[in-house]
């Protein structure tokens, strides 16, 4: 193919790296790229958290932009910060093979230990973080660390926080893995949608011969099974970046089973639950869910946060 194909991306190590595994693996099926780097909301606004930043699209929205105009042909994000409703001519066309799911901790301290009986101080910057913390741990007191990796590592340096609550997948690329110094279960620290994954994005008016040569180089579908699933229940929840949201799907053969809930802000209220199906029903399996979710205390869970960040 002749055309060489421009891969819009926010311009973080992380991001960067994530969008040059990409390129990597176009490059391997002889598909020639580019690299157009677009600066987010959520990149330029710093000083607030993601709850006051909105909903909607806080690490994406430019991009889509950029999509949107033909200035980029895919945009390559973490799968888990990708809006749940995407706009209606815009389509994922790939996730990559997922890492571990895990939420870590992340320490220069290689001895600490969470231990809620002494004073511990650990920062993150996601809601629902912060809400299972308060859950299983109420005496562990959290600090708002936004920013990439490498500023969230120099603000712990600085003594913000004695750990950081980060996402594996992250850790691992930036070739950080020496300072982790626990993984935390899902059972209990239950992973956002889309957790460890890379998805691309693109317009549905991208030549469809580009579009499956591109998903052929890139998507993994025990991967794509898993998060149309969790998708489908964050869609069907309503929940956007702000809403302590989660769930993660499992594949045993042809059956795919799903575990998802909601935490209220506090901690306090916690929602859980779980269903099989078939793996080609995964987008029936998240409806059903959220609805079960909504039902059984989610949707009162859902306005009181609505209410609490306006």
């Amino acid at each position: 193919m002749e055309r060489i194909i421009k891969i819009g991306t926010r311009g973080s190590k992380l991001a960067l790296w994530q969008a040059n595994f990409i390129a990597d693996k176009l490059k391997n099926q002889g598909i020639q790229s580019q690299l157009v780097t677009i600066e987010t909301t959520g990149d330029k606004m710093l000083h607030k958290s993601i709850a006051k930043l909105g909903s909607k699209g806080v690490f994406t929205e430019e991009l889509e932009i950029q999509l949107h105009s033909g200035a980029i042909d895919i945009a390559v994000h973490s799968a888990k910060d990708l809006q749940a409703q995407l706009p209606n001519d815009l389509e994922i066309i790939a996730f990559t093979e997922r890492e571990k799911v895990n939420d870590v901790l992340v320490s220069f301290n290689k001895y600490f230990t969470f231990d809620e009986s002494q004073k511990v101080v650990l920062g993150t910057s996601s809601t629902r973080r912060i809400a299972m913390i308060r859950h299983y741990f109420p005496k562990v007191k959290t600090v708002d660390a936004r920013g990439n990796l490498q500023t969230r590592m120099r603000k712990m340096e600085e003594g913000l926080c004695d750990a950081l609550v980060l996402a594996y997948a992250g850790v691992h690329r930036m070739e950080m893995e020496s300072y982790i110094v626990q993984y935390l279960s899902t059972e209990t620290f239950t992973p956002a949608a889309g957790q460890g994954s890379i998805a691309v994005e693109a317009s549905m008016l991208l030549d469809k011969e580009i579009k499956q040569i591109i998903r052929e180089a890139v998507n993994h579908y025990p991967t794509e099974y898993q998060i149309i699933a969790e998708r489908a229940y964050l869609k069907h929840l309503q929940g956007g970046c702000s809403v302590p949201a989660f769930a993660l799907a499992e594949i045993n053969g042809d059956q795919l089973k799903l575990h998802c809930g909601i935490i209220s802000l506090n901690g306090r209220d916690i929602i859980r639950e779980e269903a099989a199906m078939d793996k080609d029903e995964g987008e029936k399996l998240g409806e059903i869910l959220a609805k079960r979710v909504l039902e059984n205390g989610g949707e009162r869970i859902l306005n009181d946060i609505k209410r609490q960040i306006g």
